[in-house]
């Protein structure tokens, strides 16, 4: 860890955020001119699932107007290249897309999917594990080299926690190893928690970053560079099918988890889409915010994680790949979209 960074995290920990200079949100001329005639494709990365509901259910209801053909590409650990060669759209993880800016890969982010992280840490209730300090001198299953330990080394560091004394057990990051008690607590996405009723389920204990003021962008929305240049109001567009999108999902599950399941019907079960629908309810749309929206704060946190963690550069490239434009002019466009009472959940 360079001496510059160990400052930017010790800043993040006295102030939540470290300060660095945000360049201006502009627009470059093209460079290579793009067809506007040919359709878009727009790549998830990873299989049909809840986190994916938003785009699903758009695509579904055609509220993308301009042919966008939705793919998934579920095992592809170059996601965000692929995406670029593509010259497609994409949505991913915040950490995965910021990895492939810096090396080098020429995409933009234009919004979010998930405006915090979904990884959290479980314990069983009955451990009486309920906060960070509760785990130094515990075991915790937390798979190497992962987001979820990238997101708990940075949440320790910044509590002032020795991580030193913290045990990390790298293959045993499951649910099944916490109830078996080989492990004392796992770090994982927040999908992956058992549904209530089920065999697995028990009471839990869960910590979650963003509950220490601990904020980074979750899932994000990106394009090849080449494209938002040159065809921005597909971009547009597309954004503003997805914010529909998702307010179908919540809007009524019993109209948009049948839709939802409609897409893989062989691995998504209606009650098990509804309960990892809620699991992600307050990260598509958190208390004070709007659907998609996301600011420099949260991604100044994320580099000074990936720097601390000896995985990202101090530079400013970060934020020539971050554009908040389209976002803010889809609510300008349509105010009643960000009121109150726009957005309701459902029953």
């Amino acid at each position: 860890m360079t001496r510059r960074a160990a400052i930017g995290l010790a800043a993040l920990t006295a102030t939540g955020l470290a300060v660095f200079a945000v360049l201006p949100d502009v627009t470059p001329p093209v460079h290579a001119p793009v067809d506007s005639s040919l359709p878009a494709s727009f790549f998830l990365d990873g299989p049909y699932a809840a986190r994916f509901a938003g785009e699903m259910i758009a695509a579904k209801e055609g509220y993308f107007k301009r042919g966008i053909a939705v793919r998934t590409i579920p095992d592809d650990p170059d996601f965000v290249e692929t995406v670029a060669k593509e010259n497609a759209i994409g949505v991913t993880t915040g950490q995965k897309f910021l990895l492939a800016v810096w090396r080098g890969v020429s995409v933009t982010a234009f919004a979010a999917s998930f405006l915090d992280t979904p990884v959290a840490i479980f314990a069983l209730e009955q451990s009486g594990l309920r906060h960070p300090e509760d785990l130094v001198g515990r075991r915790i299953g937390c798979r190497e080299g992962s987001e979820a330990e990238v997101i708990f080394d940075a949440m320790m560091a910044k509590l002032r926690l020795p991580r030193s004394r913290v045990v990390k057990v790298p293959d045993r990051a499951t649910f099944q190893a916490l109830i078996s008690g080989e492990v004392d607590a796992i770090v994982v996405p927040t999908e992956q928690q058992p549904s209530h009723g089920s065999a697995a389920s028990v009471p839990l204990s869960i910590m979650k970053p963003q509950d220490y003021a601990l904020h980074v962008p979750g899932q994000v929305y990106f394009a090849s560079t080449d494209l938002i240049r040159g065809r921005p109001s597909t971009i547009a567009d597309l954004l503003h099918g997805l914010v529909r999108g998702w307010q179908f999902a919540y809007a009524d599950y019993s109209r948009s988890i049948p839709i939802i399941v409609d897409f893989d019907r062989s691995h998504l079960a209606p009650e098990r889409v509804r309960f990892e629908m809620e699991q992600q309810r307050s990260l598509v749309l958190p208390v004070g915010a709007r659907i998609g929206e996301y600011d420099e704060s949260r991604w100044r946190t994320l580099r000074d994680i990936l720097v601390f963690a000896g995985l990202g550069k101090e530079n400013d490239v970060l934020f020539q790949a971050v554009n908040t434009r389209f976002i803010h002019d889809e609510y300008r466009r349509a105010p009643e979209k960000g009121a109150a009472g726009a957005f309701r959940g459902a029953d």
